[in-house]
This record gives C-alpha cells, structure tokens and sequence, in this order.
C-alpha cells in the first residue's frame, strides 16, 4: 500500500469533545479556549453528533437560547458521516465533496480516534483539491 495516503496519515488525533449533556456555554467556551470552529459529541468515546460554529448561529443566536440552560445535544447534527483511519485520502474527500460536508469524525470499532477537515487534506495531497473545490461552490450556493 505505498504511496497511498491514508485518513490516519492526515487526520487530527487530538479530538476535543463535550459530552451530550454539556452546557452550550461549555461547548463555546472549549470552542473558544482551543480556536476551533468544531467539536465533536462523544458517550464512551463514540461520536454521537457534531456541533459546528453554524450550529451554534442558527439555532442559539438567531432565536436567542439561554446558553446556560441549552444542552449540546440540542444542537448537534446527528447525521454523523464517519470514516475508517484506514481509508484513503481521496475517497475521504469524495465522501466529504458528496455529503457536503467538511469535517470527518476518524474512527475505529465505534470509537472516535481523530477527525479529518477538508483543510488537512489539502494539506496533505494538494491534488485532491478539485474535489474539494465541488464542495466549497456547493455550501456558497446554500
């Protein structure tokens, strides 16, 4: 298998993460203390939904949820798409171009073990980003 770029090979490892119950004001604050846009929602270590910067817009601010009292399940997507950390690069990109997605929960026996963007495989294999160009006119239509 040389010379094929896996998920594992390009994806995040160090995944931060709220538990369903978590306050939204936990879930902004960790957001907000790491600079990322995302986090995933775990039990037991198994991604249950995803709660992006869009989330929170749409359903927090717009109709002004109490962000002590709001809980992350609330918010989440649950329409989780997952990918093996032994795919590879381009049919992670090909999933992600597909579901019009930009994140991918990694995971291994049910259990989440990293998270791949859009940005990391660009990074890594340059030549994917025609594909991921498909999905970046997508959501600028939406």
């Amino acid at each position: 298998m040389s010379g094929i770029l896996l998920v594992r090979d390009v994806m995040s490892a160090n995944v931060k993460t709220v538990r369903p119950f978590s306050t939204v004001r936990d879930v902004v604050e960790k957001m907000n203390k790491f600079g990322i846009g995302s986090i995933m929602v775990v039990e037991e270590d198994r991604p249950v939904g995803i709660i992006t910067e869009r989330d929170i817009m749409r359903e927090l601010v717009d109709p002004f949820f109490d962000l002590d009292v709001a809980k992350a399940k609330e918010i989440m997507s649950t329409q989780l798409v997952t990918v093996s950390g032994n795919a590879d690069v381009e049919r992670a990109a090909r999933l992600m171009a597909g579901r019009k997605i930009k994140k991918l929960p990694v995971v291994e026996n049910e259990r989440l073990v990293g998270i791949v963007t859009s940005m990391d495989i660009v990074r890594a294999n340059p030549k994917i980003i025609g594909l991921l160009e498909e999905l970046l006119k997508t959501k600028r239509t939406q």
